[in-house]
């Protein structure tokens, strides 16, 4: 914003410099209304030789719209979460707006906190990514469209909700396993009450009760929070073989659990596939390239961040705004080594 002098120039003085009025500058700016080519060229020039950028914060306060998205995410090392940011941060950026991404690293007090944050930083609209069930709407002092990814949202929340169908996922890896001659199937979880987990959860219910598998609860085997997903996968599955528990198949609910657990059977000589079978969840790099590939269920990173900016897009704008507050991606099983 500083002259060739150091000194900062307003539009008025690029009006001026290029003998036209404040308004034309800001059609050219903006590409918005009629101006001549010529005109377009002389102003554009201007504003590169002196180094005039507009102010995006009076700018927001005139027009009530700052151009800017939050995107909450629990943890930004997590390769699912990641791509879905990386693709909303693409398509916000090719619409015109600025992303402030924000790692909550699975801290409840720092969602609060970011949620303040994104308010007083006069951001457009919310993108929450998993985390909590209960979104923190008391601390937003304005009205502003949120739109969570696997997340569902308390009844009396306004937000919209994209997911995977996590149902059907979890339905489908476990009848991958039975069908593969699986009888006693591991489900590896985290001891969280969150709607993936709960979902998947009683997709594989189902899947043991259409081919009459009865559902045995020592079968349901949670993660410690305090683990990573390969460090506590890894340790339950060494606990269950040393403890001589019988099973011949595990349902990991995503991959890198998958991945622990094929580890733990690995040190153990175990053979994957012909003695123990794995079906992982998300369809991230790690399923594919570690040895042997393991099975999973894919995830639609492209439709869900596509889906979910759509939507928050509408609302920003007001424009085609949808009447269902509920969106199911669907998941495909990728068939690999592991089964």
């Amino acid at each position: 914003m500083q002259n060739n002098k150091g000194k900062k120039v307003s539009i008025k003085e690029i009006a001026k410099i290029c003998d036209v009025s404040v308004a034309t500058v800001s059609r050219v700016i903006n590409n918005n209304g009629r101006f001549s080519e010529a005109t377009r060229i002389k102003v554009e020039k201007a504003i590169k030789k002196y180094g005039y950028t507009t102010n995006m914060a009076a700018k927001s306060l005139r027009s009530s719209h700052s151009k800017t998205i939050g995107v909450i995410v629990p943890n930004i090392d997590n390769e699912f979460f990641s791509a879905v940011v990386l693709k909303l941060e693409k398509i916000f950026f090719d619409n015109g707006y600025s992303v402030f991404i924000c790692n909550t690293s699975q801290n409840d007090q720092k969602e609060i906190d970011y949620f303040k944050s994104l308010d007083s930083k006069l951001v457009d609209g919310i993108i929450c990514i998993t985390g909590r069930n209960e979104i923190p709407s008391d601390v937003i002092q304005r009205d502003i469209p949120i739109v969570c990814i696997d997340r569902k949202p308390s009844m009396d929340s306004d937000a919209y909700y994209i997911e995977s169908d996590n149902y059907l996922g979890g339905f489908i890896a476990t009848e991958e396993l039975i069908k593969k001659g699986c009888k006693n199937i591991v489900i590896l979880s985290r001891l969280k009450t969150l709607s993936p987990n709960i979902q998947r959860l009683e997709g594989y219910k189902d899947a043991l009760k259409k081919h009459n598998i009865e559902f045995n609860q020592n079968y349901v085997v949670q993660l410690n929070n305090s683990q990573s997903n390969f460090d506590g996968a890894n340790e339950s599955i060494q606990r269950l073989i040393e403890n001589n528990f019988k099973f011949d198949g595990i349902f990991a609910t995503n991959d890198w659990r998958a991945y622990g657990a094929l580890v733990a059977l690995q040190k153990y000589n175990i053979p994957v596939p012909e003695k123990v079978k794995i079906v992982g969840f998300d369809g991230i790099p790690v399923s594919e390239y570690c040895y042997p590939p393991i099975t999973t269920i894919s995830q639609n990173k492209d439709m869900i961040a596509k889906e979910a900016s759509t939507i928050l897009l509408d609302l920003i704008n007001k424009t085609n705004i949808p009447e269902k507050r509920h969106t199911v991606i669907p998941v495909e099983l990728i068939v690999r080594e592991t089964t």
